[in-house]
């Protein structure tokens, strides 16, 4: 499984052959790539409805399948006319080619700001499988959870980490709008997992953070866990 981290909470999950694009916004000092720059995924994940994570959902939305609450799904497709769609909910499970996609609990606000409010479901976060999530252990899976915007939640701990068992995590770090640093560890501590990667930060001024904060309460929280900055556009291998 590559991973690359395009800035704030943007994502490239690549799993054997099919590729997931999460949360598009590359209007971020993290990232050189234009939409344009980047090949359509396969599918296109959305957490939640805030603009700066649906920033750039229209560029990709013609060509690529649109996972989220049926309330996303159904708002990118009334405003960009949508290819096709898979709208799910908390605990669900879909098979997206080759991955395993499950959308989880997140603890953050949700509307559409657009020229009207609108209330666009519950926010989510996605735990991305190369296997099917069992309870029962599998050494050769390989998992990647991806929080969304999000406060800490025992969510993590009581079920995330015990029933889909992440290998790594990319936490929001920058604080003020989701966890900071020092919360963000102690998700990675109860999620028991190999590492865990700070997003959702330095994009704008309230969230700009020290990324060695970050490395330091990883350390002094989750020490079975590594700390992984990535630079943007960055991949890492699981």
């Amino acid at each position: 499984m590559e991973l690359t981290w395009h800035g704030h909470s943007t994502w490239h999950v690549s799993v054997n052959g099919t590729d997931l694009l999460i949360d598009p916004f590359f209007d971020n000092p993290h990232t050189d790539l234009e939409p344009s720059d980047v090949d359509a995924p396969d599918y296109l994940l959305l957490t939640h409805a805030h603009a700066d994570h649906i920033a750039h959902a229209a560029e990709f939305a013609d060509s690529a399948v649109v996972c989220g609450t049926p309330e996303i799904t159904g708002y990118v497709d009334d405003e960009h006319d949508v290819q096709d769609a898979i709208g799910m909910n908390i605990g669900g499970t879909v098979e997206c080619g080759d991955a395993y996609v499950t959308m989880v609990q997140a603890m953050h606000t949700n509307g559409i700001n657009t020229d009207y409010d609108m209330d666009a479901g519950v926010p989510a976060g996605y735990v991305i499988s190369d296997t099917k999530p069992t309870q029962i252990e599998d050494a050769d899976s390989t998992t990647f959870y991806h929080a969304g915007d999000t406060g800490l939640m025992t969510e993590m701990r009581d079920v995330i980490a015990p029933f889909l068992e992440p290998d790594a995590a990319a936490l929001p770090a920058g604080d003020h709008f989701t966890m900071g640093p020092q919360q963000a560890a102690i998700a990675a501590d109860w999620l028991d997992v190999e590492y865990a990667f700070p997003m959702h930060y330095d994009t704008f001024p309230p969230i700009e953070i020290d990324t060695d904060d970050f490395e330091r309460e990883v350390a002094g929280n989750a020490p079975g866990t590594e700390a992984v900055v990535l630079d943007g556009d960055e991949t890492f291998t699981l």
